[in-house]
């Protein structure tokens, strides 16, 4: 589904990105980890085209989308969430899952609303969230707010699904309830790509991860196999384990 050619990122003098490679296979639930600063939200920025690259090649089902324009790159079928909540806080639940699907919808049914309107409350009673369809975002709890952000993402019906921590703020119920959400929509075939520090989360969700270090692939395996490696260990404890 994705694949990462030698991709590399500076801001300046510092490299943020170092010749990452690797790929995404579809229909996988890949987690992307690592310290602080790794260079896991520049990636997916990368991907969706907030930044151009510096070097080497991002590949979406073999096409190259380093030069492609934001909008066009949601159009091939990427869609994602992000560190920190985007939702437009003064429109209501039902309305910011609608923009999700803007893109796909005609002008005619975007001036109607109804038939959008019925598809956002529907994706939201199969999240869990049936309580809020006409709250204004802004009032609602945090947690309700990053999973109401997911299911705006899962509107534009993508391929390829990027997660930004999104289980980052939920109580135990939340993110298992998140977790469900984001099973189903793999169960459907959307690939996931999703950057967490919630090790209990990606060892539950996904079947891959990729972790950064300095903006270098430090280690690729199974979920148990991160777990072991001395290295990643040391990464993240900052002492030999």
């Amino acid at each position: 589904m994705l694949e990462f050619e030698n991709v590399s990122k500076s801001f300046g003098g510092l490299k943020v990105i170092d010749q990452v490679s690797f790929t995404v296979r579809r229909g996988s639930r890949t987690a992307l980890i690592g310290p602080n600063g790794a260079g896991k939200t520049t990636l997916f920025n990368l991907i969706s085209g907030v930044y151009p690259l510096d070097a080497g090649a991002i590949n979406l089902e073999g096409e190259d989308i380093a030069a492609m324009a934001p909008r066009l790159r949601i159009a091939r079928g990427i869609a994602r969430s992000f560190q920190n909540v985007r939702l437009m806080p003064h429109l209501s639940t039902v309305e910011n899952v609608m923009l999700g699907e803007h893109w796909r919808a005609s002008p005619l049914a975007l001036a109607q609303g109804r038939r959008a309107a019925q598809a956002a409350r529907a994706a939201l009673d199969a999240a869990g969230l049936s309580d809020y369809p006409g709250q204004v975002v802004s009032n609602l709890p945090y947690g309700v707010q990053k999973r109401i952000e997911v299911v705006r993402a899962l509107a534009a019906k993508p391929k390829l699904l990027l997660l930004d921590e999104p289980a980052a703020g939920l109580n135990p119920a939340e993110g298992e309830a998140l977790g469900v959400l984001l099973e189903r929509a793999s169960a459907g075939g959307i690939t996931l790509l999703v950057v967490e520090h919630n090790m209990h989360f990606v060892r539950r969700l996904c079947d891959r991860v990729v972790v950064l270090n300095f903006g270098r692939k430090l280690f690729e395996g199974t979920p148990d196999e991160v777990h072991r490696d001395p290295a990643v260990r040391e990464a993240y404890l900052g002492v030999a384990a």
